[in-house]
């Protein structure tokens, strides 16, 4: 058994090559070998997202809290709440982060395919981030 406490693991600012805005990275938990799976809570201020990408084995987000979007290649931008629990498959194109003006935080679960858990895409674009009426 081996117990992470709260407080023992530093944040980190999400790099600005795979974010937009303002990004917290606090991190759970990565399974020790030969286990695959690891998870982090993930804060987006107001307006602030990924880039686009990708994900060798899939992702899981469960939103804890505030309000925010998600969307998939060629998909409309989707409101994601506290509770809701979104599922992208295998090398599924996408984004996710903040509504225009509240900050959402999710719990991001994915797995490592050969030490690899993402494939990181280009930015969103402001347009394609306002093209929607959601949030």
């Amino acid at each position: 058994m081996e117990i992470k406490r709260a407080g023992t693991q530093p944040s980190a600012k999400g790099p600005s090559e795979w974010f937009t805005g303002t990004v917290r990275i606090d991190p759970l938990f990565q399974a020790p070998d030969p286990a695959f799976v690891q998870g982090a809570s993930v804060t987006f201020e107001p307006g602030a997202r990924t880039a686009w990408h990708t994900h060798p084995l899939g992702q899981t987000l469960i939103v804890t809290s505030g309000c925010g979007r998600a969307q998939r290649w060629g998909g409309p931008i989707e409101e994601i709440r506290p509770g809701d629990v979104v599922w992208f498959a295998a090398h599924e194109k996408h984004w996710h982060g903040a509504a225009p003006t509240t900050a959402m935080t999710h719990i991001a679960i994915q797995e490592k395919l050969d030490g690899k858990v993402v494939d990181w895409m280009e930015q969103v674009s402001d347009e394609q981030y306002g093209e929607s009426s959601a949030a």
